[in-house]
């Protein structure tokens, strides 16, 4: 009886009540961080907007420039004087008008590479050093010149040419005898015409005007402008045609001759024109003529 009152009291207790709670996922981390993400983004567009707008950054840069300018001039780093080596053609106006710089400027703020630029923009230089040096403080500019090789003669006005064929946008007075170029393009193309015709030394010195004819071909005129022996070369086979001229020079010396052109178009001809004599010169050669008849 005991077992069975026994069985009868654990089958009366009553049992747990069943658990219906959902559980939600917590959402507010998720929410407050993307809250914050969008604050910031916010933030830091504004941020830009308003550095972009004001150039604060700029601002603050130069303030501190500034400031380290007026530290650095108060404790002597001050330009004491400009020393330019080189100079010939070039006026020392020029350069220190280019330069922008004052005694008193302060040393550390100058820009040797945009000093050195606006020099080079000169007509007359080609080439530019800027150093400086301290204690005393002094700018340094070492200039190298063009050198002229010839001048050009373009609608009536003459330009002086540099031995790299560019044209110096200067005036020049030459002070001794130099060769006259004319034509279009002509300074483009002259240099690799002496290349050619400058290694002679008998003959190249005479000439006094290379004529580029149409932008093919030149024409060299020795001796005198108004005078002189017009020597046409050809449009190409330039090196071939003046060996052929200075062979036949060598040989039967063509070029001592009373000549006004001397053609050397053709590969395989060379047409020379006579010069015109003078009634004293004809009447000399007809006496001549008569005397050995």
């Amino acid at each position: 009886m005991a077992g069975t009152e026994k069985n009868t009291s654990s089958a009366e207790k009553p049992a747990k009540p069943a658990d219906n709670r959902v559980s939600l996922p917590r959402e507010w981390p998720c929410r407050l961080l993307g809250n914050f993400l969008i604050l910031a983004l916010i933030f830091i567009f504004s941020f830009i907007t308003i550095t972009i707008r004001e150039n604060l950054v700029a601002k603050q840069l130069q303030n501190l420039s500034d400031e380290f300018c007026r530290i650095t001039s108060k404790l002597g780093f001050t330009v004491d004087d400009i020393i330019i080596e080189g100079r010939r053609k070039t006026a020392k106006e020029d350069v220190l008008k280019a330069l922008d710089i004052r005694r008193g400027d302060n040393i550390l703020r100058l820009d040797i590479q945009l000093l050195r630029q606006k020099i080079q923009e000169l007509p007359w230089v080609r080439d530019a050093v800027v150093k400086r040096s301290f204690f005393p403080n002094i700018i340094h500019i070492g200039i190298t010149e063009r050198r002229v090789a010839s001048v050009w003669q373009i609608k009536e006005k003459f330009h002086p040419i540099d031995t790299e064929g560019n044209v110096i946008d200067a005036d020049f007075k030459p002070s001794a005898p130099i060769l006259l170029i004319v034509g279009a393009g002509a300074p483009q193309r002259i240099n690799s015409l002496l290349e050619i015709i400058s290694k002679d030394n008998d003959v190249y010195p005479r000439i006094k005007v290379a004529n580029f004819i149409s932008q093919r071909r030149w024409n060299l005129i020795l001796d005198s402008i108004e005078n002189g022996i017009t020597i046409k070369l050809p449009e190409e086979n330039i090196e071939q045609a003046w060996k052929k001229l200075l062979k036949l020079n060598k040989t039967k010396g063509i070029l001592k001759r009373k000549l006004t052109i001397i053609d050397l178009r053709l590969d395989d001809k060379v047409i020379v024109k006579l010069e015109k004599l003078s009634p004293e010169e004809r009447k000399k050669l007809k006496e001549v003529k008569e005397s050995n008849t």
